[in-house]
């Protein structure tokens, strides 16, 4: 499928050992032998432009509908409003490694069976309020007593969450071992104690809430339209994470029920941009005067992320199938060629590992 796009060894240098052999830095990658790709006084990530120009509007369309802002509970179709963060960010261009966004500084034992975040004192909500570890703490509890079934499964490893300090809060694992475990655990979306306090946590609502991040909700239409605005006094803007990203002044969403009516808005003029999905749309729906003009750029562009795999998988706990003969014979069935070139337009490979486009493939 194409697509268009319009251990020890964990800090390096930044890398600190205390007493029983506890680890602190500014990042954290999962594998022993990685070293993060950014150090201690790095300024920006390489893929951005720190110095990019700030300002204007982006137009984009999405499918589906939402009633609510709340996103953390079962309850309701929930959109983004680009106000909440984490304690760690990810890097684009690092198999798994994270950068203190809220968190300033990691601690954490050569077994993982614990992590410290220690919280940036600048961090604060958009009323002004500092972001305390009371709120990271709150955000646990509340997420997995009141959250959604996925954050009790994604979490179900950490035993508990334990407020050290105004800034500084711990997370106990249920077993140690697990590397990956500390850095899920600095993907936790931090909600604000304080804001509710006096909400109810399980119910869909359409009042924006109070966040932290770059953008909040100026305006919307439920169903139709959100319009996010920037934050120009967001606490994080200068951060090593944050620079050169969340450039544009407002970014307006309108959501259609089908994806013909978005492309026909992107060849009108009325949005800006679309990731384009469907071979045949490819080929065919963008064979119009505004794209030969150079008005609106159809770009392919190669990526190095994972693709995985697409295929017909047979469940060989099933009698039917648990004959290799009957297998072959399903698989020699299927004319991949004759597909691709008559319903795909050419646009597919052969996946030949499942782990396609990576360099485990």
């Amino acid at each position: 499928m194409k697509k268009t796009v319009i251990g020890m060894a964990l800090l390096g240098c930044s890398l600190a050992a205390g007493a029983a052999d506890t680890l602190s830095g500014h990042a954290m990658a999962m594998f022993d032998n990685e070293v993060p790709r950014y150090g201690p006084g790095f300024t920006h990530f390489d893929y951005v432009n720190p110095v990019a120009p700030v300002g204007g509007a982006l137009r984009l369309a999405t499918e589906g509908t939402f009633d609510s802002f709340h996103p953390f509970i079962p309850k309701g179709n929930a959109v983004s409003t680009g106000s909440v963060e984490t304690l760690l960010v990810n890097s684009a261009d690092e198999p798994f490694t994270g950068y203190g966004l809220i968190a300033e500084s990691m601690e954490w034992p050569a077994d993982r069976s614990w992590v410290i975040f220690n919280l940036r004192p600048q961090a604060r909500w958009h009323d002004g309020v500092q972001i305390t570890a009371a709120d990271v703490a709150f955000s646990f509890t509340t997420l997995m007593e009141k959250g959604a079934p996925f954050y009790r499964y994604y979490y179900s490893a950490i035993d508990s969450a334990e407020v050290l300090g105004p800034h500084r809060v711990r997370f106990n694992f249920k077993e140690a071992g697990n590397r990956e475990l500390p850095l899920i655990t600095g993907q936790l979306p931090i909600l604000p104690k304080h804001y509710w306090a006096s909400r109810d946590f399980s119910a869909t609502t359409l009042e924006p809430p109070l966040g932290s991040g770059p953008y909040r909700i100026r305006d919307f239409e439920a169903g139709r339209f959100t319009v996010q605005e920037r934050v120009t006094d967001y606490w994080g803007k200068s951060l090593p994470v944050r620079r050169g990203l969340n450039n544009f002044d407002t970014i307006r969403t309108e959501y259609y029920r089908d994806p013909t009516p978005i492309r026909l808005a992107l060849k009108a003029g009325d949005i800006d941009f679309r990731l384009e999905n469907q071979s045949k749309a490819w080929a065919e729906d963008y064979n119009v005067a505004v794209v030969e003009k150079g008005w609106l750029k159809k770009e392919l562009v190669p990526h190095q992320q994972p693709t995985g795999m697409q295929a017909f998988v047979m469940n060989s706990r099933r009698k039917l199938f648990q004959d290799p003969r009957v297998r072959e014979a399903l698989a020699y069935g299927f004319d991949f060629e004759w597909s691709n070139r008559t319903l795909f337009h050419g646009q597919y490979t052969r996946t030949k590992s499942y782990f396609s486009n990576s360099e485990l493939a």
